[in-house]
This record gives C-alpha cells, structure tokens and sequence, in this order.
C-alpha cells in the first residue's frame, strides 16, 4: 500500500514539474503576443492625443471609430474559433497576428471618419478569435489548479501593453513631431504593427497546439497530463446541439457579468492618456511615462489575486472585491481631481482591480463547459461582452460631447462594475470549488 502511495506521489510530482515546464514553454511567448494584441487594440488612444486635431474629429468620432472595432469582434469571433479548432491554434493564432499587424499599419492612411471606422471594423474582424484561441488552448495544457495563474500571466500582456507601450508610443509622438514624410501618429501605427508581423512567424515555429502533438515532453508526461485533464473533464458541460447551448443560462449569465468588465476595461484603455492630459500633463512622452504607473500596479495585483484565487478556490468573491475595487477607484479618479499625483493614483486602483478581474473571470466559464462547448461558449461570451468594447469608448466619447464633462461617463462606467460584482455573487458557489 505504501508503496502505490509513493508511486502515485512520484506521479503527480512529475506531472506537477510537466506544468512548470509548460508554463515556461508556452506562456512567455503568449503573454509577449497578447502585449502587442492589446498595444495594437488601444493605441488609438495615443494617437488621439494628435490624430484628432490633424483630422478635425471630435470625441464622438473617436468614441464611435474606437468601439466600432468590437463590431467586428462580435460578427467573426464564433466562427473563427470553430475554424481554430480544426487547423489548430497554432496556425490559426499566426494568421490572426499577420492579419491584424497589416491592418494595423494600414491606420496610416485614414483621412476621413468613415475610412477610420472601416479601419477599426477591420481590425476587428481580423483580431476575432485571438484571445479565446489563446484561452482554449490553456484548457487544453493546464487543469483548473494551474489554469488560473496560467491566465493570469497571459492577460499580464493588456497592463503591461501600457507599461512598455504607454512610454514608446508618447516617445514616437515626441520624437516624430514634424517629421516630413508621415506624421507622428502615423508613425505610431505603422512602427507598432510591426512586432504582431514578426510574431505571426515566432508563433508557427514555436507553439504547441496541445500535449498529444507536443514535441519537448516525453510520452510518460503526455500520458498523466492527458489523462487528468480527461478526469477533470468528465463532469463538465459539453452540449449536444447549438439550441441547447444558447439555452444554457449560466452562459448568458457570463455574458452579462463579462459585459460588465469589458465596460471598465475599455474605458481605462481608451480614456486613461486623456484623462492624465486633463490633469495637467500636456507632453506625449510624460503622458506616456504616468500611463504605465496604473499598469505597473495592476500587473502586480493581477497575478496575486489570480493565484490567490488559485489557493482558496474563492473565484466569486475574488472577482467581486475586485471588481469593487476598480469601480472605487475609477470614480475616485473623477471626484478627486487634483492633479496627475492624485489622478495617477486613482487610477493605479482602478487599473489593479479591473485588470485582475480578466484572468479571474475566465476561471469561471472554463470550470463549467468542456470539449467543442468550451470553444464556443469562450467565443460566445467574448463576442457578446465585447459589444461593451463598442459601448464603453463611445458612450463616454458621446456625454463628453453632449454634457461637457468627462465625470458622468466614468461614474455610470463604475456603476457597471458595481453590477457585475453583484451579479458574480449570485452566480452557484460550486464554481469557487473548481
């Protein structure tokens, strides 16, 4: 007896060290890609400190073009992933990088509202599918006591986006300045599309699509792997048919809380340049420098809340607290404006928790669904709560525009994050469990 008992903690010691080594392997390469994803996405925000005028929109025009990308996420993000799972995440994430990294670049020759808006449409029609290729793929290499740090250090690459990208991108506004060949904000796109190009290729010669067609462990670490995700499988979700997937109403109750989120996350990403230029900060690189101070703290907070999480098993109320604690600290940023100290670190609160909340929200639906299931409803409820993405730049864009002030736009923001921490503590406690 002792001796099965030894053999089985010499098992699960070897298949622990297989994880680590997974990590390693895997999560490097997708965090530095979700980085230049999320850089790509939201860059729009610096280049409004300069597109704006050179093109004479207004915060609507912004607002609409910044959100209309979301359009495109919602139309294409379903059927991407179902094409992912057949010629496999690897390829299909490579094509999704060189796609967008084209588009990206393309930005440099939009003169008109409508060619900005077709822009951002196409941009995301070409990023669908990306992150919950991503997060399919970690279903795929990690049970759920390591999937949630997985996570955690893959959506690392959206603050960090601000940390590395927040000064770069105010550098190339500073240093471009005057250039005779394209302007500033040109510049900004066509260099930062760059890095999605050459990683469309680092991505074909290094991923792995899942532990059956990996070729760094060894069979014996293949067989443990494979066999405890199956065990952990087995009492998951795995509907029959489209119609008893959209019945499910846990799944609609993901989409709503993720909504939620997504409200906050964008109107960090979108508005956080803007709102440190309007408490004073007027130079394109110091605005930069200040953006990657919220980052930096919500970094951090994102990895110990995930792997808090990962610990007590208490997902719900980790998401609740701080999805509190982003609303507080977002509202806080518009009540006591008194300067880019102050304002800075407002949002530092409101950045740790609303970025934290991503990595702990996709522990949730991923406890629940399996197999062809756990793809679409990833996809589903991506491409439904990022309808948030184009409501959240827009409608802040639009009461910028109609009340004159930043303020209401940030509190009803907050008031969405208060809502989906209430609707995350109604959710069954046995998701806290897996």
């Amino acid at each position: 007896m002792e001796a099965l008992y030894d053999e089985e903690a010499a098992r699960q010691a070897d298949t622990s060290r297989t994880y680590y080594r997974a990590y390693w392997r895997l999560l490097p390469l997708l965090l530095i890609c979700y980085l230049v994803a999320y850089l790509d996405r939201v860059n729009v925000g610096f280049a409004k400190l300069q597109m704006l005028d050179a093109l004479h929109f207004d915060d609507a025009i912004y607002g609409l073009g910044s959100g209309i990308f979301f359009a495109g996420y919602f139309f294409f993000e379903v059927p991407s992933n179902l094409v992912m799972r057949k010629v496999g995440a690897r390829k299909w994430i490579a094509r999704i990088m060189l796609t967008w990294g084209v588009i990206s670049a393309a930005m440099i020759f939009v003169k008109t509202p409508t060619m900005f808006y077709i822009a951002r449409f196409l941009l995301g029609a070409a990023e669908a599918g990306f992150a919950p290729a991503i997060m399919y793929l970690l279903t795929l290499w990690f049970p759920a006591r390591y999937r949630g740090r997985a996570m955690s250090i893959y959506v690392m690459g959206a603050p960090l986006a601000f940390v590395v990208g927040g000064p770069i991108s105010g550098y190339i506004l500073h240093a471009f300045s005057g250039n005779e060949h394209l302007a500033a904000w040109q510049w900004l796109f066509l260099i930062e599309a760059i890095p999605a190009i050459v990683l469309a290729f680092v991505v074909l010669a290094f991923l792995d699509d899942d532990p059956a067609h990996s070729r760094w462990i060894t069979d014996d670490e293949r067989k443990n792997v494979l066999a405890e995700i199956r065990a952990e499988n087995a009492n998951k979700i795995d509907h029959s048919s489209v119609r008893a997937f959209l019945a499910n109403r846990k799944l609609w109750e993901f989409c709503g809380i993720y909504f939620c989120l997504i409200m906050g996350l964008y109107a960090l990403g979108f508005w956080m340049p803007s709102l440190i230029k309007r408490s004073g900060v007027m130079d394109p690189f110091a605005i930069g420098l200040y953006s990657a101070v919220p980052n930096i703290f919500a970094a951090i907070a994102l990895y110990v809340s995930n792997r808090s999480a990962d610990r007590t098993g208490g997902r719900r109320v980790h998401f609740a607290l701080f999805m509190v604690i982003g609303a507080v600290g977002l509202a806080a940023s518009m009540l006591l404006s008194a300067g880019p100290v102050v304002t800075t670190a407002c949002l530092s609160v409101a950045a740790a928790g609303v970025y934290s909340c991503i990595a702990l929200f996709w522990a949730l639906p991923t406890s629940l669904f399996v197999g062809a299931s756990v793809a679409a409803a990833l996809a589903f409820i991506n491409s439904v709560g990022n309808i948030a993405g184009f409501m959240s730049p827009y409608l802040v864009g639009m009461l910028n525009v109609m009340v004159g002030h930043a303020e209401v736009g940030m509190y009803v923001i907050s008031a969405f994050l208060v809502l989906g921490a209430v609707m995350t503590m109604r959710l069954p406690t046995s998701l806290d469990d897996k």
